[in-house]
């Protein structure tokens, strides 16, 4: 049985990813938050190391989503 820990992001943002994720296969504002670090650790995975660039281009895409401010 897989261990669990809490990440904690402030309510506006949960609301927002709520509505974000409403009509998509995510079933909670746990489900995408696993699903994006498991994308971004993946591909650091991959090429060993994310370079600045790489990390900038996830980080802008994410605050095109409204996950990062």
């Amino acid at each position: 049985m897989a261990e669990y820990t809490t990440v904690s992001i402030p309510k506006d943002l949960a609301d927002r990813v709520d509505e974000t994720i409403e009509g998509t296969s995510f079933q909670s504002t746990s489900d995408l938050v696993r699903f994006l670090l498991r994308s971004i650790v993946i591909q650091h995975q991959r090429r060993g190391e994310l370079t600045e660039a790489e990390f900038e281009e996830i980080a802008e895409q994410l605050r095109g989503l409204g996950y990062l401010e």
